[in-house]
């Protein structure tokens, strides 16, 4: 069983893996901007928010590359109350879907991929509309919406920001690459079950990010309230990188002997 929150994987946590390393690393660059480069709550809160759209990304190239064995498919296409149900039941299920399994994976990719890509990045805009507008001192309607992602753009260029961007860029390809694509995490996971899974990190971590900027900016910005943000996150960060991989483990073992009563 996962552990229900970020915080609880914490306690059994391999600080050496080396994703975690590289995360904890990409996550002292916005740390050092607050201390040496005297970044802004609000360069911080969209440093994050750029991150988003990153994750956004990523996961539409997992949703490409993922190929779930058939296992994989059969056992995330059975309902919870059909496995508390008679064992046999479940089997002649398995038996009865596979010849449409593999047909079902295509057609689900070539529907979430589209609706993925528009429902997140609008998710996303929106972020960034509120981001920008409330703490950035406003500027990401002028001239509309089909402006506002140059106008997001050009503000990280003005802030000097895209570096620290490319650091959790490169973190969250680590990732991809060691443990989605080698470790075979893309064998284990439907394109369904993608399609879902950025949002659950934005509703945890950005709501307590946003909470925190408009609380830090209310008494003046002070430095230490931004680096107990910024290590606030970087906690939360590890503590769903860690679920995350968790949750993956348990789905790489084999499902249960559905053929026995």
């Amino acid at each position: 069983m996962t552990s229900p929150f970020p915080s609880l994987a914490l306690h059994k946590a391999d600080f050496t893996k080396p994703s975690v390393v590289v995360l904890i690393a990409a996550n002292i660059v916005p740390l050092l901007g607050v201390l040496f480069l005297g970044w802004s709550t609000f360069a911080v809160v969209v440093i994050y928010w750029a991150e988003n759209v990153i994750i956004g990304i990523i996961n539409v190239l997992k949703m490409i590359v993922c190929s779930p064995s058939s296992d994989t498919v059969k056992f995330a296409s059975v309902t919870t109350e059909q496995l508390k149900g008679n064992s046999q039941q479940v089997s002649k299920l398995f038996e009865h879907q596979t010849p449409y399994l593999a047909v079902a994976h295509h057609a689900s990719t070539l529907f979430c991929i589209p609706f993925f890509t528009v429902h997140y990045g609008l998710f996303c805009f929106g972020h960034g509309v509120f981001i920008f507008e409330l703490l950035g001192g406003g500027g990401a309607m002028q001239g509309g919406p089909i402006d506002a992602w140059p106008y997001f753009l050009q503000r990280l260029k003005d802030e000097n920001l895209l570096w620290a961007v490319a650091a959790l860029a490169a973190s969250h390809l680590f990732s991809f690459f060691t443990n989605f694509i080698y470790r075979g995490e893309y064998r284990q996971v439907t394109v369904p079950q993608l399609m879902f899974r950025p949002y659950g990190r934005i509703v945890i971590l950005h709501i307590a990010i946003i909470f925190g900027a408009f609380l830090i900016m209310a008494v003046d910005s002070p430095v230490w309230m931004l680096v107990i943000l910024i290590v606030g996150k970087t906690v939360l960060d590890i503590g769903l990188h860690l679920l995350e991989r968790e949750k993956n483990s348990l789905e790489l073992q084999s499902p249960p002997d559905m053929t026995t009563t």
